[in-house]
């Protein structure tokens, strides 16, 4: 990634330092893969066979002619920050992207490169709140930019910015919400007025060359033809002539996107999208809401052939999502078709469960505090994935909830039954979800869940145990720990630990060992152990910052391979290394020092931890606020991969939740700004070596076998193995819990699956031929033999 700064010599109002950062679009695809939403959509733009829709923070490009679909996303080098406006210029072969914080990119089809333009990003004198990119409008390889601070003029050729206007009374910054260009002057439509400028003035600079044509604000202005129309914020049209304005139109609803296409006007409100003949204004067609689309709408344009693209978004106050592009016709605007890739409804993820192929993901929650009511996430429902597609449990399908929307949270899916999954609602109790339909709901009339007040369940925390029981922790209640079992409800107390009536305590996580403690993390009780004892409660819990606890609010806990416990607080990272222990009366608990450069350091210090999870090589992925996704060695002293913005797809550094495909090795990480997914080669082992195999087979000269490996796949837990040539000459070994990985052997051992880079004991990539790779189970002494052919 190379900055190029170039200075221009220009008055103090335009931009002095200009610095552009050009990466190329990364190629991510082998081992990332992005699950963002597609449904909402902040603008829209076409070419001629291409529509072109930008969603939160990724792009999909719609082919007219074939019906196909293209992503551009953090995957390709999308910075993974809000977008809040889109241009794509068809012959020069760009798409120009603005997001909200005032960062510009440039993406270039002929090369897939995407280049960052930080200038007002990086600009110090402009406010960050007021660096927002509001639109493009192009004209004469100029891409005038309308900012909330005023327009900056960005050059199409040499891809670079020129001047900035700011056009504010003494020249202050204003916001610009859009621009045109008619009768050789340019137009703004800001928030104190219509101003313009001769387009031919080289002095533009200056804010007194511009005209102040009339007050008030205006949201947007676009030339059709010879007239020129103007949207105000009082939810009216007008049209501009040398004699003043004239009112032709005026709507129930805010207008959010006004533009022309050909010798149309196009007003998009809230609830309508109308086509205008500017002669005589007369509309053409209207685009409303129909029962099966009930949305708001953001944006819309018309093509050449009278197909009419809406974008919708879903809001705060309906329970009904956002559908991406609406395709509707002049015609008969009461035919539409959605247009958008698969999708989880919400790129805001709380967070997220998955087992056999199934992948659940919840989009409300709580604030730091286990306070449901703080959060305003709109009705959103479940995201679910399964059988390679997002298919979607919608809010509205899901009764009787019908308030407080948000309080989905934490999820807890059978592990015999991935088709079933019991979902918290932390105000309302627990629902839970078959085959995509909600089938019961678990309250106080139900169930041991009783209300903290009226009907207000606080339940947050649940899990299964490995004999398929369901267990949940409803919090500020003098029994917070429920059982359900054989369809049976049985509840704990735990007055002799929390009193529920002064704590406003909440429950993070839920696990257990092999001798059936519980323990749990909580926001005001640290960690709390628990074990029935035959009706003769055994409780244990460390609060106490002289108990070596960074804080008493445990975000997470996982109980690693060697029966570890590993937690995660808001101020750093603790384990217990004997749990038994822990519950004899001798709570301990440990902070892990590593070395840094020769000093000695604690692991994750004062770092708000969200998330801890352990893959079948009992390595561990950390997640975090703030510092992104750690994946650390088993017992924490080596640092394998540390994930950020910066350094991969993950579109924020806060880290909200992580869980593993333990079949498969997929790290599946969930942010509020959208869930990507990474291959990692940790797989669970296998309880046999029946079903072990090994990929690539042929290994075809193509492959680069250095870094992508040869893999052997499904093999158990404790193995050793040889591969040797057709002759029987050895060429490489390893053994479980010595060739661990990410040490630099040959031949790797990650869990349940072997990794050869094709070199020998001398350190040379072998030879073509046929390799024979001898299993040999150190446990049971089952044996396998495979065979792999190399061609070089």
């Amino acid at each position: 990634m190379s900055k190029i700064k170039i200075v221009f010599n220009l008055f103090i109002i335009v931009f002095s330092c200009l610095t552009m950062v050009k990466t190329n679009a990364q190629d991510y695809s082998d081992a990332w893969k992005g699950h963002f939403s597609y449904l909402d959509i902040k603008d829209v733009s076409q070419g001629t066979t291409k529509i072109i829709a930008a969603a939160e923070n990724a792009v999909f490009i719609y082919d007219k002619n074939t019906n196909v679909i293209d992503k551009l996303s953090t995957i390709n080098g999308l910075s993974g920050e809000t977008i809040s406006s889109i241009q794509y210029i068809e012959d020069s072969g760009l798409l120009l992207l603005g997001f909200e914080n005032g960062l510009i990119q440039v993406y270039k089809e002929s090369d897939n490169s995407i280049l960052s333009v930080v200038d007002i990003l990086e600009k110090p004198t402009i406010p960050p709140s007021d660096k927002k990119i509001n639109h493009f409008n192009v004209f004469d390889s100029k891409a005038y930019v309308s900012t909330d601070y005023g327009i900056s003029v960005y050059d199409i050729d040499n891809l670079e910015f020129g001047d900035t206007y700011y056009i504010g009374n003494n020249g202050t910054q204003i916001i610009v919400s859009q621009t045109t260009i008619f009768e050789d002057k340019i137009f703004a439509a800001t928030s104190v007025g219509i101003k313009s400028g001769e387009l031919s003035n080289p002095n533009l600079i200056d804010y007194q060359e511009w005209n102040q044509l009339i007050g008030f604000n205006w949201v947007g202005i676009q030339a059709v033809g010879d007239k020129l129309f103007a949207s105000r914020s009082n939810k009216r049209v007008y049209e501009y002539t040398p004699s003043g304005v004239q009112l032709r139109a005026t709507y129930p609803n805010n207008i959010v996107d006004t533009r022309a296409f050909g010798n149309q006007l196009i007003v998009t409100t809230e609830k309508e999208a109308n086509v205008y003949n500017p002669e005589g204004f007369v509309n053409l067609a209207q685009v409303a809401n129909i029962p099966e689309y009930t949305t708001k709408y953001t944006c819309a344009i018309i093509d050449e052939t009278n197909q009419i693209y809406v974008g919708t978004e879903g809001t705060l106050s309906t329970a009904k999502p956002g559908y991406g592009l609406l395709k509707t016709s002049v015609s008969d605007t009461s035919v539409q078709e959605e247009i958008h890739p698969d999708s989880p409804l919400l790129n805001k993820f709380f967070k997220i469960k998955t087992l056999a192929g199934h992948i659940y993901g919840t989009h409300g929650g709580y604030d730091v505090t286990y306070n449901p009511y703080a959060i305003t996430t709109r009705k959103s429902g479940i995201s679910h994935y399964f059988d390679n597609a997002w298919q979607n449990v919608t809010y509205d399908s899901i009764q009787p909830i019908t308030a407080f929307p948000w309080s989905f949270s934490h999820i807890s899916i059978n592990p015999f039954n991935p088709n079933l999954a019991y979902i918290s609602s932390s105000v309302y109790g627990v629902l839970a979800l078959e085959n995509n339909q909600p089938t019961q709901f678990f309250n106080s009339e139900n169930s041991t869940i009783q209300p903290f007040f009226t009907d207000n369940h606080f339940v947050f925390a649940s899990t299964f145990d490995n004999q398929g029981t369901y267990w949940v922790l409803n919090a500020r209640y003098e029994s917070p720990l429920n059982r359900y079992k054989d369809g049976a409800w049985t509840s704990y107390s735990f007055l002799d630990l929390i009193d529920p009536a002064t704590s406003n305590n909440g429950f993070s996580s839920i696990v257990f060992d092999a001798n059936n403690n519980i323990f749990m993390g909580t926001h005001q009780y640290g960690l709390i152990g628990f074990n029935e004892n035959g009706g003769n409660y055994i409780f244990e819990h460390i609060v106490e910052e002289e108990e070596n606890m960074p804080s008493p609010s445990v975000k997470t806990i996982a109980i690693d391979r060697n029966g570890q416990l590993w937690f995660g607080t808001d101020k750093g990272l603790r384990i217990v290394y004997n749990t038994d222990q822990f519950m004899s009366g001798s709570p301990e608990v440990d902070n892990i020092v590593v070395l840094d450069d020769g000093i000695a350091r604690e692991l994750l210090f004062q770092q708000y931890i969200t998330d801890i999870e352990v893959d079948g090589s009992n390595n561990k992925w950390i997640a975090t606020l703030d510092t992104g996704l750690y994946y650390f060695s088993s017992d924490g002293q080596e640092t394998i991969f540390h994930f950020t913005k910066d350094n991969s797809p993950l579109p924020t550094n806060d880290v909200l939740d992580v869980d593993i495909d333990s079949v498969n090795g997929i790290i599946y990480i969930a942010t509020d700004k959208g869930m990507v997914s990474f291959q990692s080669d940790a797989s669970k082992p296998k309880s046999n070596l029946e079903y072990a195999y090994v990929y690539p087979n042929p290994v075809r000269p193509n492959f680069n076998i250095l870094t992508e490996k040869i893999k052997i796949r499904d093999i158990s837990e404790n193995v050793n193995i040889k591969i040797v040539d057709i002759e029987g000459n050895l060429v490489a070994e390893a053994e479980s819990r010595t060739n661990s990985r990410f040490k630099g052997y040959n031949l790797e051992i990650d869990g349940g699956t072997a990794l050869w880079n094709g070199k020998n004991l001398g350190g040379n990539i072998v030879a073509s031929g046929v390799y024979l790779i001898m299993l040999n189970d150190l446990d049971t002494f089952e044996t396998k033999v495979l065979k792999v052919m190399v061609v070089r």
